[in-house]
């Protein structure tokens, strides 16, 4: 028995290219095969992921960049990812959890000791800001012979872009807004350096605290003698052994009453102060910035309380929760990274990464000569790059009790900041 059987195939057509212009004559095409189909007494079957050929909102709403927002918020609770475009989790952390960090952290202190490690703590410091410092003009110049185009004119001129890495890179977020704000530099293309002051700062971290574990090994390289740090370590370390007691419910309601109390005085007087400088310097100077005064204030406020009878709080954990605080601090950082900026300036990646690669080489150059222990060089260099976010943690990763030196570097390093940055852009500047 003779069977006539027309199959007609589509191919997903929401795929894009040509397929809407052409789905009117596709469909007309289909309808004409369809009805011959019907005409002629024969069956017909359509092989389609459905009426695909035919224009609908799927195609055009896919198309339709001002949805952008939209489909990235559908997707991240799709898929339970965080939305950092509108989440305050940034801001609750650098703004409450920072400051108490390092309130508790710096509580109980060993002033004496902290200055009995020696003056190799301030050179390694100080050899990692220089290291910054040579490291933007070198690296710019490097990838320059082979990306000429990457030198940029005017206000996309790259060293206007790079002074906001320095700034980040010796200081912090506040030096690296007063780059941004000093030298112009097109909102557009500082998304790609803030991808790149990310990336390459938290690669070198992931170095840094492997190396924290492996820190006697790398000592014996360094032919370096770590027994003040020890020392401090074990002092500190006894000191809490010494007052550790079990807590009461009413003892982490004082300790939290009194850290956010800090906080929040932190945050009162900073306002005031950075509005103060903000009129007499300009705002786009560091003083003028809230958040280095509550940096300040609140590293200052443990300080003074390390030498009165609030130093027990750590009898209860004090510096373990401000341990706790930084590392949530790191895990919302880890929040804002989008590797997928990479791809947006290749050259500044490879700028970045050379960068850095210079500045660790004169580190263990430096601490090789000097025989600095490794501790210094991680701890001088994240004071630098990472600034009071990251700092502390390196320290902490070395012990706990450790977590103030890196507080006091870092404090230093947002002092420094801003001039180091100025420096650095203008000998960028020179390349170009």
């Amino acid at each position: 028995m003779a069977f006539k059987l027309q199959v007609l195939h589509a191919s997903d057509l929401e795929g894009g290219l040509d397929a809407i212009e052409n789905a009117p004559n596709f469909a007309a095409i289909v309808d004409a095969l369809e009805a011959d189909a019907a005409t002629g007494g024969f069956a017909s079957v359509l092989l389609s992921s459905g009426d695909n050929y035919i224009p609908g909102p799927f195609f055009n709403a896919g198309g339709d960049f001002g949805l952008a927002d939209t489909y990235e918020g559908f997707y991240n609770q799709l898929f339970g990812l965080i939305d950092v475009s509108q989440s305050n989790l940034w801001p609750v952390a650098k703004d409450y959890f920072l400051p108490a960090a390092l309130f508790l952290m710096t509580l109980s202190i060993d002033i004496k000791g902290i200055l009995g490690l020696g003056n190799k703590a301030i050179i390694m410091f100080l050899t990692a800001t220089v290291g910054i410092i040579l490291g933007g003009p070198l690296a710019l110049w490097i990838v320059a012979q082979f990306e000429p185009s990457i030198i940029g004119s005017g206000d996309t001129a790259a060293w206007r872009g790079l002074a906001t890495l320095a700034g980040s890179w010796i200081g912090g977020g506040a030096n690296q807004t007063a780059m941004l704000e000093v030298y112009g530099y097109p909102l557009e293309g500082f998304a790609a350096l803030l991808a790149v002051d990310i990336i390459v700062a938290e690669i070198w971290m992931i170095f840094l605290l492997y190396g924290a574990g492996a820190h006697e090994r790398v000592d014996r390289w360094l032919g370096a003698d770590s027994s003040s740090i020890a020392k401090l370590r074990d002092t500190m370390a006894d000191y809490t052994q010494s007052i550790e007691r079990v807590a009461k419910a009413n003892d982490y309601v004082l300790l939290f009453g009194i850290t956010f109390a800090v906080v929040g005085l932190s945050h009162l007087l900073g306002g005031w102060l950075g509005n103060f400088f903000a009129q007499l310097q300009g705002e786009e100077a560091t003083l003028a910035s809230e958040f280095f005064w509550v940096v300040v204030i609140s590293t200052t406020v443990g300080l003074a309380a390390s030498f009165t009878r609030a130093r027990k709080l750590e009898g209860i954990g004090a510096s373990k929760f401000g341990v706790l605080f930084i590392f949530l601090l790191v895990a919302v950082i880890g929040t804002r990274m989008d590797v997928t900026k990479i791809a947006d300036a290749p050259a500044f990646m490879a700028i970045g990464f050379i960068w850095m690669l210079f500045h660790v080489i004169l580190l263990l150059v430096v601490a090789k000569i000097i025989k600095a222990p490794f501790f210094f060089v991680a701890v001088g260099s994240k004071a630098n790059v990472g600034g009071a976010a990251s700092a502390p943690v390196i320290a902490a990763a070395f012990h706990p009790a450790l977590a103030p030196v890196g507080v006091l570097l870092a404090v230093l390093g947002y002092a420094l900041g801003t001039y180091g940055a100025i420096l650095c852009a203008q000998m960028m500047a020179g390349v170009g």
